[in-house]
């Protein structure tokens, strides 16, 4: 003959949380990441590789955070168009299983990124990730050299201006010493014009020679 045995309070409560439990896990969300920590330069890109899987369609909702600053970058379903922000538009690409594309990093992007999924019922599941941005050395190379063609042709300048201005002083300075100059006579600058007489070794007539140019002289 059989016998049933009815169940204790201590049986219903047991086989109630073994539900439990086995509802939970199979409604839970799986997130899955292989590298959260990344560390790229300037215009380069980085991919945020994320696995996430969750009964039903999930909401996969990604942020950025840096010190006192958060701010959302965008949100979508698996099969449906992202909504980005403005701030990162044209240099995000989002994935249906969660994965995000970032181009052409700046030093603005360095922080913390995270990844939220969650599912119709409520329940979501958060992942983090750290981003560091190295500033390029060729663009410090590139900002040295502009600086330098620049104080080079500051150089240039200044030098053909201080030439400019020794040229106008020493044109100055002879104006000043032709005003600053006694008058001369008349007397004096013919006779600084003529040129003195040559006479021929074998002259036959010195004397009309010499008459001929104190007659010269007394017309003058």
């Amino acid at each position: 003959m059989w016998r049933f045995r009815l169940w204790d309070g201590r049986d219903v409560a047991v086989f109630v949380s073994i539900a439990a439990c086995l509802v939970q896990l199979a409604g839970s969300i799986s997130v899955l990441a292989p590298q959260r920590s990344f560390t790229r330069s300037v215009q380069e890109d980085v991919f945020f590789s994320v696995d996430a899987t969750c009964p039903g369609t999930p909401t996969i909702r990604w942020t950025f955070m840096s010190g006192a600053v958060s701010r959302l970058i965008g949100t979508w379903r698996p099969g449906a168009s992202a909504n980005i922000t403005d701030d990162y538009g044209g240099r995000v690409r989002a994935y249906d299983n969660g994965s995000m594309g970032l181009s052409d990093l700046r030093l603005q992007d360095a922080g913390f990124y995270v990844v939220t999924v969650s599912e119709a019922a409520g329940s979501s599941k958060d992942v983090g990730f750290v981003l560091k941005v190295n500033e390029v050395l060729y663009e410090d190379l590139q900002y040295l050299s502009v600086s330098a063609v620049a104080l080079a042709g500051l150089a240039g300048l200044l030098m053909l201006a201080m030439w400019l201005l020794d040229k106008l002083h020493r044109k100055i300075a002879a104006w000043r010493r032709r005003k600053q100059m006694p008058g001369r006579s008349r007397l004096d600058v013919r006779s600084e014009r003529i040129e003195p007489l040559r006479l021929p070794r074998d002259s036959s007539c010195p004397s009309s020679v010499s008459i001929h140019v104190h007659g010269m002289m007394g017309r003058q």
